[in-house]
């Protein structure tokens, strides 16, 4: 088991196995979750602004893109 001790500003520093084994970097966020009593820590992931817009486009698949073009101006 490791262990680490608290700061007086409740800072802790998590071992490098640790942070090597979760793939956290310095200035990378961490979440921690608790489930019946017991505290995970997990890596914060975060998403990117583009992710709302996967798939979005699958209706085009296949088509030239003068062809897509060519729709949009409704030529």
């Amino acid at each position: 088991m490791l262990t680490a001790k608290v700061t007086s500003k409740g800072q802790i520093t998590i071992p490098k196995n640790v942070r090597d084994k979760l793939g956290i970097k310095a200035g990378e966020g961490i979440n921690f979750e608790e489930k019946d009593g017991v505290f995970y820590i997990k890596k914060s992931v975060v998403k990117s602004p583009f992710d709302k817009w996967k798939g979005k486009l699958k209706t085009l698949k296949g088509k030239r893109s003068d062809e897509v073009i060519k729709e949009l101006r409704r030529e």
